[in-house]
């Protein structure tokens, strides 16, 4: 497995990857609810991938093994990690490690001091492993307590 920069046509892939991680793997934040899936699906398509990855604000990429996109994450240039996300069965495999790392490698890179995320009830304990710490109260989004603010301060000393 290697993480690279995710490409424009990656865009397919990647929406697979960010659909079936959220639908099987996040129950425990979308708890089946029909209303909440659609909301939080809506911009895990192609098409908004594309933007994502065009846009010079965000550092989108993807970990892929023998051809296939494993995982997808995302940071702004302010450090504000949005997405990381696995297909199901490479889950527990350190896709979602290697993905972080990648995007905390670029962070030092811009001279950030720390990352920042919301965390998904899902993957509070993963986050909180690689260093991470609450930093406020959880926040309703999409309808339920999904949104853990969390942040890793990097020692890059600026």
């Amino acid at each position: 497995m290697f993480v690279r920069a995710a490409q424009p046509q990656d865009a397919e892939a990647a929406a697979t990857v960010l659909r079936r991680s959220i639908v099987e793997l996040c129950q425990a934040d979308h708890r089946d609810d029909p209303e909440t899936l659609r909301r939080w699906l809506s911009n895990k398509t192609p098409m908004h991938v594309r933007t994502w990855i065009a846009d010079p604000g965000n550092w989108l990429v993807v970990a892929e093994e023998e051809g296939r996109i494993l995982g997808v994450a995302a940071m702004q240039t302010t450090g504000r990690i949005n997405l990381n996300y696995v297909l199901p069965e490479a889950r527990f495999r350190g896709v979602s490690k290697a993905l972080l790392t990648e995007l905390e490698r670029k962070a030092r890179a811009l001279c950030l001091d720390a990352c920042t995320l919301e965390s998904t009830r899902t993957a509070l304990a993963f986050y909180r492993g690689m260093g991470y710490t609450e930093a406020g109260d959880p926040q309703q989004g999409l309808g339920v307590a999904v949104g853990f603010a969390m942040r890793k301060n990097l020692g890059t000393g600026t």
